[in-house]
């Protein structure tokens, strides 16, 4: 992999976890004196069920999530959502237009995948240097079935790179589905599958899964494997209609303690 910026917001520190205090008897945590070391995380297009789900699970954990969108006034509705829905979590979650959540040290880009570049492109200047991730998938549904779109650079996220060539873009949560990520209540044992063209990146967005209870964050190589990472999306949502589940991806082989 090459790595264009040595100045990038490499992830939390690794004392973080050990930051983080027992889980009370409620079963959440405090998560006061973690929020002093981990990355703030912007999501920008984040008030639909995506983007709206991983910041409040990323809030749970105690990472400060600006949530955007291109009117803040609709972000300020959906975090008032999130925090009437989970009144007994202390999430850190402020809302925000997307420039302000492209302020964040990490950034996702969390909108339908047709509007994703264009979006990125809108904040290239606010990003740069930064980690970017995508996590959209271009998909279509032709009666029963699930079609994966190509992208004309072969997948969204080597379209998202295009468009803000000083950032270090990555692919990562395409597989974990929105319901259940936004369901505080529960932890999703689930694999977060995570490609770029920059180590750092790789780095950073591995860091910040490693904060999720129950996650884990497997490199994949180059963002050229977007476009299948991408694509099988298409394949799990037809599991789920088939078999009427959400699936949660959990790929065997792979020691633990990677």
């Amino acid at each position: 992999m090459t790595d264009k910026s040595e100045n990038v917001h490499n992830g939390a520190d690794e004392s973080a976890a050990a930051d983080v205090t027992e889980a009370d008897k409620s079963g959440h945590k405090s998560v006061s004196t973690a929020r002093s070391v981990l990355p703030s995380v912007g999501v920008v297009g984040g008030t639909g069920p995506a983007g709206s789900a991983l910041a409040a699970r990323l809030a749970s954990v105690g990472i400060q999530v600006v949530l955007g969108s291109r009117s803040k006034y609709r972000a300020m509705e959906i975090v008032d959502g999130v925090l009437e829905k989970w009144p007994d979590f202390d999430l850190p979650i402020t809302a925000g237009d997307n420039d302000e959540a492209a302020g964040a040290d990490l950034v996702v880009i969390a909108t339908p995948w047709a509007a994703a570049a264009i979006t990125a492109r809108s904040v290239a200047d606010r990003v740069k240097g930064k980690v970017v991730i995508t996590m959209a998938n271009a998909l279509t549904r032709v009666g029963d079935e699930f079609i994966p779109l190509i992208p004309p650079r072969g997948s969204v996220a080597a379209s998202v790179q295009s468009m803000v060539p000083d950032s270090l873009v990555a692919a990562a949560f395409q597989h974990v589905p929105a319901h259940e990520l936004g369901d505080l209540s529960r932890p999703i044992d689930s694999d977060v599958l995570i490609c770029s063209d920059h180590r750092s990146a790789v780095d950073a967005v591995t860091e910040l899964v490693r904060h999720i209870p129950n996650f884990r964050a497997l490199d994949c190589g180059e963002l050229s494997n977007a476009t299948a990472i991408e694509a099988f999306t298409a394949v799990l949502l037809q599991l789920n209609v088939r078999y009427k589940t959400r699936v949660e991806l959990n790929l065997l082989g792979i020691p633990d303690s990677i």
